[in-house]
Formats: structure tokens, sequence, C-alpha cells
């Protein structure tokens, strides 16, 4: 039997120094490519690690699975079933059901209703926990990060929309992470007692997130 071509996108790193193999969780299999170096050697690390990249991929395809039922997508400890309409071009909730565009747009459509959804989401579990700590932030951004799950910087907020594929617990985690790093931004042993004080059960959706974050595409 023949093999597939593996698809993969090749990023150019200005400022990298070697050539890297990952596996993203946005835009799947990519080549992150130093500035000088041949487009050529793209693809024969692609057939080098290809092994690995073929293990990989289905040990994430069967984590996804595993997380998600056809025809129906998680919403924190929700699940919302598509329901695709014709003629429409904006996601709407309507119960337990998600109303959705038929065609090549609904995944779009879908990703910018999670985004607005997150924003409300994080926005009010944000707002209490900084309430509650009696520590300020400058603004909330929901982006759909590479390889992290939510930033705190000068007292700016950004989280991945991609939480809310997860268990309402991680992203009360992740919320309580970030708000602790407005008084304590490194990961000394102040901030883990801070966060140990503030969640005591952190460790549990922490290692969830761990375990399952792979899986938390649409």
């Amino acid at each position: 039997m023949a093999r597939t071509e593996l698809d993969y996108l090749v990023r150019r790193v200005p400022r990298g120094r070697r050539l890297k193999v990952r596996i993203d969780a946005v835009n799947g299999l990519e080549v992150l490519l130093p500035a000088g170096a041949p487009l050529r050697t793209a693809a024969a690390a692609v057939a080098e690690l290809r092994p690995w990249i073929e293990r990989e991929l289905a040990a994430r395809e069967a984590l996804r699975a595993r997380l998600r039922e056809p025809g129906v997508v998680p919403y924190l400890d929700e699940r919302l079933a598509l329901v695709a309409e014709e003629g429409r071009a904006r996601v709407h909730r309507r119960g337990a059901q998600l109303l959705v565009p038929t065609g090549e747009d609904a995944r779009g459509a879908i990703e910018r209703w999670y985004r607005r959804a997150a924003r409300h989401e994080i926005g009010r579990r944000l707002d209490r926990a900084s309430a509650a700590s009696a520590v300020p932030y400058t603004r909330l951004t929901i982006r759909n990060q590479r390889t992290r799950w939510a930033s705190c910087a000068g007292g700016a907020m950004s989280f991945n929309w991609r939480l809310l594929l997860a268990p309402e617990r991680v992203l009360d985690y992740v919320i309580w992470h970030e708000v602790c790093h407005l008084e304590v931004a490194d990961h000394s042993a102040r901030f883990w007692g801070l966060l140990e004080s503030r969640l005591p059960e952190w460790r549990e959706p922490a290692g969830w997130l761990r375990e399952n974050g792979a899986a938390l595409v649409l």
C-alpha cells in the first residue's frame, strides 16, 4: 500500500538557529525553518521524522476521539449538538444546540462564536477572581495562542479561547493561575504557595490540561 504524503506548513523563523518539527494545535504539522535554511531541508526533516510524526498524530486523534462525540462540541461542562441551517451566516446557541452555517465557512463561524463566548465566560470569572484577590488587571484579550493557554504581562491578561473546550474546573484553574501572576510574576515557591491558598485543588485540573490539552481543537 502506498504511503500518503504528509501535509505540513513551513514557517520561516528569522532568529531561529535550527530546524524544528512540531505538531501545533492550530496549524497541525509545522516545520520551523531558520531564515537561511533551504526549503528542501523541511521535506527531508519530515521524511526522517515520519514514524514519530505518525505516532504523535495517531495519539492525538485517539485522544480527541475519546473526548469528543460526532456532531457535538464541548462547551465547558456542557455538550452542544451542531445543527446546520441553510442560509445562516452567524452561529447562534439555542439551548443545548448550536445553530451553524453549512459549507466551508462553518468551522470559522464556530470559532468566531467561541471567541465571543470566551470573552463573556472568561471576563466574568476573571473579574470575580481579581476582585477576590484585590489586585486589578488592565485589560482582557482573547486569542488563539499556539504554545500557551494564557499570559499576564503588566496587568494585561490574554486567554486562549480553546479553554472553553475544556471542563469548567480547568478554565477556573487557568484564570486563578494568571490572577496569581498579578502578584507574583514568576513560578517561584511563593507563586505556588499563593495559588495553593487561592485554589487548593489546582493540581487535578492542571494535570488534566497537560494530558488532554492537545485535543482541545474543533
